[in-house]
C-alpha cells in the first residue's frame, strides 16, 4: 500500500502565507515527479506546481512568484510554500506523486486526500 498524506491547510487572510506538506509512505520503490493540484468549488482540478526527482520545477502562471514547491527525497516529502495568498487561491489542494510502489510494484499516479485552503478576510 502507498499513502500520500497532506497537512498544513487552513484559513488565512489575503496576503498571508501557508505551507503545505505531503508525505508519501508505504511500499515505495522510487518516486519520480511530485506535485500539487487544486480544485475550487464548481471548477475542474488544475495543476499548481510540479517538481521532478532532479528538482526541476513547473508552476501555473497564476501562482508564479508567489508559490514555491520543494521536496525532500530522503523523506519522500513535497512542500508547497504559498505566499501573498489571494481569495482566488481558495480550494482543496491535492498532492500527487508519480511513483513505483505497492505490494506488486507498478508505476502509477497516486493522490492524497486533499487539504482545504481558504483565503478570506
Amino acid at each position: 500500500q502507498v499513502q500520500l498524506v497532506e497537512s498544513g491547510g487552513g484559513l488565512v487572510q489575503p496576503g498571508g502565507s501557508l505551507r503545505l506538506s505531503c508525505a508519501a509512505s508505504g511500499s515505495i520503490v522510487s518516486i519520480y515527479a511530485m506535485g500539487w493540484y487544486r480544485q475550487a468549488p464548481g471548477k475542474q482540478r488544475e495543476l499548481v506546481a510540479t517538481i521532478t526527482s532532479g528538482s526541476r520545477t513547473n508552476y501555473a502562471d497564476s501562482v508564479k512568484g508567489r508559490f514555491t514547491i520543494s521536496r525532500d527525497n530522503a523523506n519522500n516529502t513535497v512542500y508547497l510554500q504559498m505566499n501573498n495568498l489571494k481569495p482566488e487561491d481558495t480550494a482543496v489542494y491535492y498532492c500527487n506523486a508519480d511513483l513505483v510502489g505497492g505490494v506488486r510494484p507498478y508505476r502509477g499516479a497516486y493522490w492524497g486526500q486533499g487539504t482545504q485552503v481558504t483565503v478570506s478576510s
